[in-house]
């Protein structure tokens, strides 16, 4: 790793919801809606978070907008919790230079660069660190960044020389890995140690064992959900293995709902729970309802999923706290 004084190196790993834009009915951000979200994630074990995104609707988003958003969510995190944001969708370098300038001047705590923006043409070879070298020349250097390898317009991810590359650079501190293959995590892992570079899982489906394995966290669509649940996996798993495998199981199989709307579907979690009231989403203009048969009874076994884990994990803290008396005795009590 690179010796570099001047670059602040901060640790963002953990559980790190991708959030999600709550709009009005009249089609501009709901910020209220987004205070009560903010803190939602935050009473909900949230480690960071990820505030533009694709997951918030960043290419569906102005610059103008991209920016308020990242600038509303500092400051209502307070400094509870580190805030990344990313914002730069344009092809040209100098384009994103300024989507990213714009971005870091709202003091986030570290800026992601996506991946397949360093690479916009598909070109291959040399482009991605040359890309990557140009804007690193002219971003601030005292701002952290990380690494997105985001889905759309389409997945480009990192070469192992990639990574080593910007691992010992000293200047990246979290990478969003969307792999989803638990062997390239591993790999990913082990190229990275003795750096600031964390690697951090974004796939449901390996969650539990990429976190064995040496992710730092869990940074998947399913954060809008149930956060906590995943730190419960993350922080409690080498304690309680059984409940464990059976936690990180239906982690898994909820997540598969993903493709029915999202992120309209966190929406209409979310305007249930009373986030915010509406679901309208610039990326998903369509009825998912209309769309996706039987959505809410879906929705309606996630819900309850979910509470029975909470349930199952709130016994397991209250016998810490209230350990049973010794078996034989006239107070003795189970606890399941």
């Amino acid at each position: 790793m690179l010796d570099r004084p001047d670059i602040m190196t901060k640790k963002i790993e953990g559980i790190i919801p991708v959030m999600i834009t709550p709009f009005t009915a009249n089609g501009v951000i709901d910020y209220p809606g987004l205070g009560r979200l903010v803190e939602w994630y935050i009473d909900n074990g949230s480690d960071a978070l990820f505030a533009v995104c694709q997951s918030s609707e960043m290419q569906f988003l102005s610059l103008d907008e991209r920016v308020a958003l990242a600038a509303f969510v500092k400051k209502a995190a307070a400094g509870r919790v580190p805030v990344i944001a990313s914002g730069h969708v344009s092809e040209s370098l100098e384009d994103q230079l300024a989507e990213l300038t714009a971005i870091a001047a709202t003091g986030v705590d570290a800026m992601v660069l996506v991946t397949n923006r360093l690479d916009a043409k598909r070109e291959g070879g040399a482009k991605f660190i040359d890309d990557l070298t140009w804007l690193l020349d002219r971003l601030p250097k005292q701002v952290p960044l990380g690494l997105y390898e985001c889905p759309a317009p389409y997945r480009r991810l990192l070469t192992d020389d990639e990574l080593k590359f910007c691992a010992s650079s000293g200047r990246f501190v979290i990478l969003k890995d969307v792999s989803c293959e638990l062997e390239t995590v591993k790999r990913r892992v082990t190229l990275t140690r003795g750096t600031p570079l964390a690697i951090v899982n974004a796939n449901a489906a390996i969650a539990f064992a990429a976190m064995k394995a040496g992710s730092r966290g869990f940074t998947g669509v399913f954060t809008n959900f149930h956060p906590d649940l995943y730190k419960w996996l993350m922080t409690e798993h080498a304690d309680h293995p059984a409940l464990a495998d059976e936690l990180s199981v239906y982690l898994a199989l909820s997540a598969m709902a993903e493709p029915m709307g999202y992120p309209k579907l966190a929406k209409l979690y979310h305007q249930r729970l009373g986030t915010f009231a509406c679901t309208d989403s610039r990326a998903v203009t369509f009825d998912i309802h209309e769309k996706f048969w039987a959505l809410d009874a879906l929705l309606d076994k996630i819900v309850e999923g979910t509470e029975h884990y909470r349930r199952r994990i709130a016994a397991v803290e209250a016998s810490k706290t209230y350990p049973a008396p010794i078996s034989g005795t006239a107070s003795s009590r189970s606890y399941r």
